[in-house]
């Protein structure tokens, strides 16, 4: 049966609209005034991740904008850029097209990566970087090679997803029940329940998104041993010099929190860690008013210490 496209334009204090940026066309869901909050989901989700932060962040004086990321939801699903650096590229359109020339960049899971690596292939459009569970891509990639029992481990369903074809249709088939069972195993005791979770199995159904969410995946995986992949790494060896709140959950077993720390040293600015306890991968829909008093907290603070 196929999946009626409206469930990604749920009702809510915000507005949908579609935003132009280098010749990709994006869903968007936006509410507030204020200074410009962009947030990136992760896999396998899409903009209503962000439905607390979205409500949160307007009331605190922000301009809150959720983006479908390049082949999710209802934005476009060209056949090829799914690499970070085009990622990057995206969102720095994005943030240009809403009419600013710099945001706050909010990131989860695969928006964290794409928010790191912004930080550094276009530090001018970041004002302020808050990666939540992704920890930055230097530090998975070590941790996947020098940590086997733990990263590696974790990380192994994404070995899986090489494969041509055989992912997509399993991620799909019974209704996405796949999709159920990874966003369930990635939580910790906290997540909101079935209702959540079965929003998102629908949206891996839209035509085409799983094969586009999968390409993020082989992308990274493949990069590694090609020359992309080397100039990528070579770049993301820069200092990243915009204030940086890194925010993990406590119990999260895909990312796990010691791959995640890591990440400071290749901060030059003022950054703070902190853990979500009780969380597991999606600390912003598990905790809400914990996650949402962290960054609110932090993005009040005019001179964020180390």
């Amino acid at each position: 049966m196929p999946v009626d496209e409206t469930l990604i334009e749920v009702d809510g204090p915000w507005t949908h609209r579609t935003v132009h940026a280098g010749g990709v066309r994006f869903h968007v869901a936006e509410a507030g005034d204020g200074p410009l909050v962009l947030l990136l989901h992760g896999f396998p989700q899409f903009w209503w991740t962000w439905r607390h932060q979205l409500a949160a962040l307007t009331e605190a004086g922000y301009r809150a904008v959720a983006v479908d990321l390049r082949g999710y939801g209802t934005s476009d699903k060209p056949p090829r850029g799914y690499d970070l650096p085009a990622l990057a590229v995206d969102a720095a359109g994005l943030v240009r097209a809403l009419g600013e020339t710099s945001a706050i960049v909010v990131g989860h899971d695969w928006g964290g990566l794409l928010g790191w690596t912004m930080s550094v292939l276009d530090p001018k459009v970041v004002r302020r970087l808050v990666p939540v569970s992704a920890p930055h891509p230097l530090r998975l990639r070590s941790a996947l090679f020098t940590d086997p029992l733990g990263q590696l481990k974790a990380s192994r369903y994404a070995l899986g997803y090489q494969l041509p074809f055989l992912p997509e249709r399993k991620l799909t088939r019974k209704g996405g029940a796949a999709v159920g069972r990874l966003v369930e195993r990635w939580a910790g005791p906290q997540w909101p329940g079935d209702g959540v979770t079965r929003v998102y199995r629908e949206a891996m159904r839209l035509p085409t998104v799983a094969h586009c969410a999968l390409e993020y995946y082989r992308w990274f995986a493949r990069s590694q041993l090609r020359p992309d992949g080397f100039r990528y790494a070579r770049q993301m060896r820069a200092e990243i010099e915009a204030p940086t709140l890194q925010l993990h959950g406590a119990l999260d077993p895909c990312i796990l929190p010691r791959t995640a720390q890591g990440s400071s040293r290749f901060v030059a600015a003022p950054y703070r860690w902190r853990l979500i306890e009780g969380a597991g991968h999606f600390p912003h829909e598990e905790r809400p008013e914990q996650f949402n008093a962290e960054l609110i907290s932090w993005l009040s603070d005019p001179e964020p210490d180390r």
